[in-house]
């Protein structure tokens, strides 16, 4: 790979330009001081025709994790309803927490699923009451992931799991299906990825380094498995490419400990890999229009001492090195045509920047300022606060971008989608994961 990226290397620390236009929120939402955390999703729970959001808090115990508390606010910040026990978790997060919106019944409704401490709680959307519990293995509450694993055309299926050793799948009812425990010999990914390799109606999974059949048998697993050794995991998987077979299909995946960044196909073939950085998050798009195809966006964790300055690299379909970005904190991005013009800019969530093609700054978007989120202190893992999520949050069928602060969430609106609003979801979509 080149050294030197092909279109831009730029470098954004500090304070922002003061020439850089200033975006301002449509909407600034005012947590609930009480029950809210970092963690946030957003859908239509309530069947208003509005976007609501809901947050969580959770607990951490040597990195074993449940969802303490949640709460539904809607975008004029009027607390809906609340569930749970704010008094003993914790409103940062370095990590996914299991609360997810999915219509798990299929009857045209959204509920909002959370894992506590020894059960799943499926909470009705609209008013927060509790509709049951299903009881889980202690510990199995890391993430919740839905899929469709019967091929009923919908994901009834739930996958819950420990932080790295354990996956289980569960229908609908509560009963397991089935559990697989370091799949492939290797730890889980932090979030299983659902998709449909074959075309047959149900989904395979990404489970880490190994890919599983629907009844969770193992289907491949990722060669050379020594590159794999020692401490590491799967920290994120995208789909580049889909296909009409697996051989068709691109996947891109993060591998945290082990250094790489890879592309791999539908059977496990490796079709190119970068080694010798620690990548984390991965987002998909098309930040050069005029080029053929999607890029790959993808930020590195430093790992020498000194400066803890962020790289985040565009990287093409075939592995070239296309841009980098070097800024102060790096770990939480999304990609959005905020603007219609087909090209999709860079969301620099912690220093509040919209990035273009060439690297430059083009807009800052009109949150508190770093000060105030952190109190002068340098940001650390785990803080509250620079989450960012996209989709139909306005209601007018395009992608927007939420971003979250300590005591606020705030909207900014993109451009309205091409279609109707009304045939695009509200929200953020299932599955909703940090890397």
């Amino acid at each position: 790979m080149a050294t030197k990226p092909a279109c831009f290397d730029t470098v954004d620390l500090g304070a922002p330009a003061s020439d850089a236009p200033v975006l301002k929120p449509w909407k600034k939402i005012p947590l609930d001081p009480e029950y809210s955390g970092a963690w946030v999703v957003a859908a239509d729970i309530n069947q208003d025709g509005k976007v609501e959001i809901v947050s969580a808090r959770n607990v951490d115990r040597d990195d074993v994790h449940y969802t303490s508390a949640v709460v539904a606010q809607d975008v004029e910040g009027n607390v809906l309803w609340r569930w749970g026990n704010p008094d003993i978790g914790r409103r940062g997060l370095h990590h996914d927490v299991a609360c997810q919106i999915h219509d798990w019944d299929g009857d045209g409704q959204q509920e909002v699923i959370v894992s506590a401490e020894d059960c799943l709680v499926e909470l009705d959307g609209a008013t927060g009451e509790e509709r049951r519990r299903v009881s889980i293995p202690r510990g199995a509450s890391d993430c919740l992931v839905f899929a469709d694993l019967s091929g009923r055309g919908r994901a009834s299926e739930i996958l819950i799991k420990t932080r790295y050793t354990r996956i289980w799948a569960l229908n609908y009812a509560g009963k397991q299906l089935w559990t697989i425990e370091n799949p492939g010999g290797f730890p889980t990914a932090h979030q299983p990825v659902p998709l449909d390799l074959d075309g047959d109606g149900r989904d395979e999974i990404v489970a880490g380094y190994a890919m599983l059949n629907p009844d969770g048998q193992v289907r491949w697993v990722l060669p050379d498995g020594g590159r794999f050794s020692g401490s590491g995991h799967l920290d994120c998987c995208r789909v580049l490419r889909r296909g009409e077979t697996p051989a068709a299909w691109c996947l891109v995946l993060a591998c945290c400990g082990h250094n790489r960044l890879m592309a791999v196909d539908g059977n496990g073939g490796v079709r190119w890999e970068i080694v010798g950085h620690h990548f984390e998050s991965i987002d998909i798009g098309r930040i050069f229009p005029e080029r053929a195809g999607t890029q790959i966006f993808v930020d590195l964790v430093p790992q020498a001492a000194g400066p803890r300055n962020y790289e985040l690299w565009v990287v093409d379909e075939d592995g070239s090195f296309l841009g980098r970005l070097t800024t102060d904190y790096g770990r939480f991005h999304t990609l959005v045509d905020l603007n219609g013009d087909g090209g999709e800019k860079i969301v620099l969530s912690h220093s509040r920047g919209l990035v273009d093609c060439r690297g430059q700054r083009i807009a800052t978007f009109a949150m508190e300022s770093q000060a105030d989120l952190y109190d002068g202190r340098p940001v650390q893992e785990g803080e509250i606060g620079n989450i960012v999520l996209r989709g139909n949050l306005s209601g007018h069928g395009g992608k927007d971008i939420l971003i979250t602060a300590p005591h606020a969430v705030y909207i900014f609106r993109g451009a309205a989608g091409r279609g109707p609003a009304a045939t695009t979801p509200l929200g953020c979509g299932t599955n909703v994961t940090l890397y």
